[in-house]
């Protein structure tokens, strides 16, 4: 009998900046608490990510009881804070109300991104719905691509890296939780989770893209474009090519690192 727990949990403070480790995890009716409720856009208030701009990976985030602190290479530290000036602006399929954020921050990252972009924020009284396809319950979600959690599995990452020249780290999916103690691709079987106490909702794949090519380290793309390409090899079905389940909590809560996990699966 495998035991199956929590062996990390990360949070992304700004959606496509660096992810923050953490011990535990607080919950909300967005998802975790904190997590992608701010996001960089273009001057056509478009959504702007690593997928495109892959400097942002170098970008690294941290949070404190003021809030979301930035650190840009050359540019230096800036405390992210909205001004309260209303927007409206694009996240994929969804226009959404957002506050713009203080210039100083969004100037330096123009400055360094070398295009001019602007950091903007998702206050409570915003409302972006999961996808209500997957979902039926009316939910929300910050500016995560489209579900609160993205669940994976440290079995299905060393599956992969054993079909690739160079290993890759789990960083490179941009995970909430990763699973260990299950077996590789275990995961795709799942409808339900207990997570110590908190239950989660299986409710989608994961469908992955080129931000997967994006060395977390240095910000640029693998000219070979793995591990997205051996992903796609045999990975690949009508959702897309899948790495990781999409999901959603059932109630406000806390989880930790090191919380036992039950799943409830298909048949």
């Amino acid at each position: 009998m495998r035991l199956v727990k929590v062996h990390s949990l990360h949070i992304y403070p700004v959606k496509s900046l660096t992810g923050i480790q953490v011990s535990s995890l607080e919950m909300d009716d967005f998802g975790p608490k904190g997590d992608r409720r701010w996001m960089v856009v273009d001057t056509d208030r478009n959504f702007v990510t690593q997928r495109a701009t892959p400097e942002l990976a170098k970008i690294t985030t941290s949070v404190s009881d003021a809030g979301v602190n930035i650190h840009i290479p050359g540019e230096g530290d800036f405390a992210l804070k909205a001004t309260g000036e209303e927007l409206r602006v694009l996240v994929w399929r969804d226009w959404v109300k957002a506050q713009e954020g203080e210039s100083d921050a969004s100037e330096a990252l123009s400055r360094f991104c070398g295009k001019d972009l602007r950091f903007v924020y998702m206050p409570d009284s915003s409302f972006r719905r999961v996808d209500a396809g997957r979902v039926t319950e009316y939910r929300r979600v910050g500016f995560a691509d489209g579900f609160p959690f993205l669940i994976t599995s440290l079995a299905s990452l060393k599956e992969l890296n054993g079909r690739l020249e160079v290993p890759v780290d789990m960083r490179r999916f941009r995970p909430n939780i990763v699973v260990e103690g299950a077996a590789a691709w275990q995961e795709d079987r799942w409808c339900e989770l207990l997570i110590g106490e908190q239950r989660f909702s299986i409710v989608k794949p994961c469908s992955r893209c080129v931000l997967t090519t994006v060395d977390p380290d240095t910000g640029v793309k693998d000219p070979g474009l793995q591990p997205l390409r051996m992903l796609s090899s045999y990975r690949k079905t009508v959702d897309g090519v899948i790495f990781g389940q999409n999901a959603i909590n059932e109630l406000p809560g806390v989880i930790h690192v090191g919380d036992s996990i039950t799943a409830i699966e298909t048949e």
